[in-house]
């Protein structure tokens, strides 16, 4: 299996829609080749920075299709497979492991949220599913079924294939800390989320990976290098340039990542189906222009 144990910055690639909010599949497979040139470890997709709960159940399964077809091997790919069931979860995560994903991740049902028996089933059956290792996604309210880490670490050590942890429950780095007591060697590792904003400090408490957006990942694995090399200052350095982004990013959202991705050359249109806050007005965009201007010398591609 490509790239196991799997460590470093595993982006969150967005889905592309055309103007008139179609799918671009074509898009799809330059934002693989834009995150694998631009140093990515992972990729991930279609997850919420993805837009998954506004793609078509036919959607999802063309995203995962495009993209295992599109990372030819290149690098680990790991296929969302959330469900408001574990019918649909185990559903999604065949067909994914048909296509060639080499991993899955999955926030429990998150319409009408389990117990944590119903927590407890739903991961036993998309182990049951496949042989794919399984991320746990722990992600908050009002989406979210946060779980404890004494909660997680039983599902690590009493269901055979999660084996990694994707923290983002607050605080995170404190989550992240409770995760690998509570898990220990039942995991291959955790990974922090939230946009990549503390990754430092994840890392420091011996987080095994980040999940940021898809639109810097040069930027990221910069950070990510740095620290593994043992160059915590240049680490800091570098994220203390990120950091600004990260800030635009959780205002907006997928509309923030998709400009810069668009800005960047890697999609035509910047056309979300999510967009909670509305369109970049004025300001944004002149935000954005001096904030790109500042690491725009950190892009590998």
């Amino acid at each position: 299996m490509a790239g196991l144990p799997f460590r470093g910055v595993f982006v969150i690639l967005a889905t592309p829609f055309s103007d008139d909010g179609s799918l671009d599949e074509d898009g799809l497979q330059s934002v693989v080749e834009f995150s694998i040139a631009a140093g990515a470890h992972g990729l991930v997709s279609p997850a919420n920075a993805s837009e998954f709960s506004a793609l078509s159940d036919p959607e999802r399964l063309r995203v995962i299709e495009v993209i295992a077809r599109a990372a030819r091997g290149r690098l680990p790919f790991v296929a969302g497979v959330s469900g408001v069931s574990a019918q649909v979860a185990v559903w999604l995560a065949k067909h994914a492991a048909d296509a060639g994903a080499d991993a899955v991740i999955a926030m429990p049902p998150y319409v009408a949220k389990p117990p944590v028996d119903g927590v407890r089933a739903y991961y036993d059956a998309l182990s049951r599913a496949t042989e794919l290792p399984i991320f746990v996604q722990n992600y908050p309210l009002p989406i979210g079924v946060p779980m404890s880490a004494a909660l997680l670490g039983q599902l690590a050590l009493e269901i055979e294939r999660v084996i990694y942890i994707k923290e983002e429950v607050p605080p995170v780095t404190h989550s992240v800390s409770a995760d690998i007591e509570a898990c220990g060697d039942s995991v291959a590792g955790v990974f922090g989320g939230a946009a990549g904003r503390f990754m430092l400090d994840e890392m420091r408490r011996g987080a095994t990976g980040t999940m940021p957006a898809c639109d810097v990942p040069d930027v990221h694995a910069a950070v990510w290098d740095a620290w593994q090399a043992g160059d915590a200052a240049g680490a800091r350095e570098v994220f203390n340039r990120l950091l600004p982004l990260l800030n635009f990013e959780m205002l907006y959202s997928v509309t923030g990542y998709k400009e810069v991705l668009r800005r960047r050359g890697v999609i035509r249109s910047a056309r979300v189906r999510t967009a909670a806050t509305g369109p970049l007005d004025a300001h944004d965009h002149a935000e954005l222009d001096a904030i790109l201007a500042d690491i725009r010398d950190l892009w590998s591609v």
